[in-house]
């Protein structure tokens, strides 16, 4: 049997076959499995669970009709999608972890977590995670109309868009979207683990970390699906 790791999909409407193609593997693949981990990202933009999206309708149907055919399905939330509750993972029949994680694996103890985290070097970005991940932030924003809150989605996409093309003018792209060295020796050393799996910077590799540790990121699904399959023999990261 093997686990299967998932993260990045960026689910929108104005890619609807990416949608489909999840739909395929929540339909085929998914269902041998012994778990399915998706770890963050899972939609473009989450501005609440009442929001009455169809991309969002398809994907609860198709995770719920999973976790009915005994597939156990867990959630970590992304920078895209930490707005995603409790409601909307009780239509899909996941769970809902914190971030980071600590799992066992066939007998390895594994950290999972959205990536986020890691990138340090991002101080822009991580000062703007400790505010939004408030919960007082989160209450206030949610306390307002649909219509705002879908408004706030768009112009905070167009900010993200425009301080890629900064940072890519300035030749820090690589260095500042990626994960700090530091932080993620740190990381493994605060939980004692040997394996970490996490996505967010879309660069999917195997990166042997030294002493031992091994550091595997997911890839994206902006044009292609993006899987890691676990067991007992070990990891295959490929795409579909």
């Amino acid at each position: 049997m093997t686990t299967l790791f998932v993260s990045d999909l960026h689910l929108d409407p104005v890619r609807p076959e990416i949608t489909t193609l999840f739909g395929r593997f929540l339909d085929g693949e998914a269902r041998a499995a012994d778990a399915l981990y998706i770890l963050g990202d899972l939609f473009e933009a989450w501005v609440g669970d009442d929001d009455p999206s169809e991309v969002g309708a398809v994907v609860a149907d198709r995770l719920h009709a999973l976790t009915r055919s005994g597939v156990p399905t867990y959630f970590i939330r992304g920078n895209r999608d930490f707005l995603l509750g409790e409601t909307y993972a009780q239509r899909c029949g996941m769970t809902v972890l914190d971030d980071p994680t600590l799992v066992d694996l066939y007998g390895t103890p594994t950290l999972l977590l959205h990536g986020d985290l890691l990138c340090t070097d991002d101080t822009a970005y991580q000062q703007f995670r400790t505010q939004t991940r408030a919960r007082h932030w989160q209450a206030q924003f949610l306390a307002q109309p649909l219509a705002a809150r879908l408004a706030f989605a768009e112009q905070a996409r167009a900010a993200s868009k425009a301080r890629y093309g900064e940072l890519v003018a300035s030749g820090q792209f690589e260095t500042i979207t990626d994960v700090t060295p530091a932080t993620v020796q740190t990381w493994f050393a605060r939980y004692g683990v040997r394996r970490m799996i996490h996505g967010h910077t879309h660069r999917p590799a195997i990166h042997d970390e030294g002493h031992g540790r091994t550091r595997i990121v997911l890839g994206d699904w902006y044009e292609q699906g993006s899987v890691l399959r676990v067991d007992a023999s070990g990891t295959v990261l490929s795409v579909l």
